[in-house]
């Protein structure tokens, strides 16, 4: 099969998806057994399974173990989105703000785009091996709605992290730990929204691709979380 462009990206070959379902699995293990598990840590916990299950369906998509390559492809997308209202849940708790009617919005639309792609059947057209990364063929208005859904909600958050970081700035003494865990979840969503977004400005007919690059990415989130955001937290498991 000849390739359309000489670009090459093999940072999302198969060897480093299962390299990531190792990385991530690991900070799975470890937070466990290291925090104390209060809502934030189960948080945590449940974002890096969601980039874990992702990877796993990612690299079966081409493998074929198991389950078809379309059922593959529909849990890899039911996986990650879970990431935007986890994300948007963590980032509420780490400012302490008490009025999360977004947040249970989020989980809403979470529900509703699971459900639409348990529900059509044909919502996956097909998905492409090209050795680099997985290319995910969904129906136009699949795209859109997914495409809406999970940018809308990181924009929000780092829209958000941004105003509450401003907030917690100039605030007491107290609060400097949560300023610098805000801080840290908004250099955690830009370290795999960034890198993606120049991918694309390289290479744009990697757009179908997006899934699966920006999750290559994501497990440099996933090391925020576990060992910065947590850490700084101080939410630590006693029985050790």
């Amino acid at each position: 099969m000849k390739k359309k462009s000489s670009t090459q990206f093999n940072c999302f070959s198969p060897p480093v998806m299962i390299a990531t379902v190792i990385i991530e699995s690991a900070l799975v293990i470890y937070t466990i057994w290291r925090y104390k598990m209060d809502t934030l840590t189960k948080l945590v916990v449940m974002s890096l399974l969601s980039l874990t299950i992702f990877q796993i369906s990612e690299y079966n998509v081409c493998a074929g173990s198991g389950l078809n390559a379309g059922d593959w492809a529909r849990l890899g997308y039911v996986s990650i989105s879970f990431l935007p209202p986890l994300g948007f849940h963590i980032l509420h708790i780490l400012a302490k703000k008490p009025n999360r009617k977004l947040v249970v919005g989020a989980y809403v639309s979470m529900v509703m785009v699971i459900t639409y792609f348990f529900a059509y059947r044909s919502a996956f057209s097909g998905f492409q091996c090209t050795g680099n990364y997985v290319i995910f063929q969904i129906g136009k208005l699949a795209s859109i709605i997914y495409g809406t859904y999970y940018y809308g909600w990181l924009i929000s958050a780092l829209f958000l992290g941004v105003r509450w970081a401003n907030e917690l700035r100039n605030a007491h003494e107290s609060t400097t730990n949560r300023l610098r865990a805000v801080r840290a979840m908004i250099i955690g969503y830009l370290v795999f929204i960034l890198p993606t977004a120049i991918v694309y400005s390289i290479s744009p007919n990697t757009r179908r691709a997006i899934p699966s690059i920006m999750c290559g990415f994501a497990v440099l989130f996933a090391l925020i979380l576990t060992t910065y955001i947590l850490p700084v937290t101080e939410r630590r498991n006693t029985r050790r």
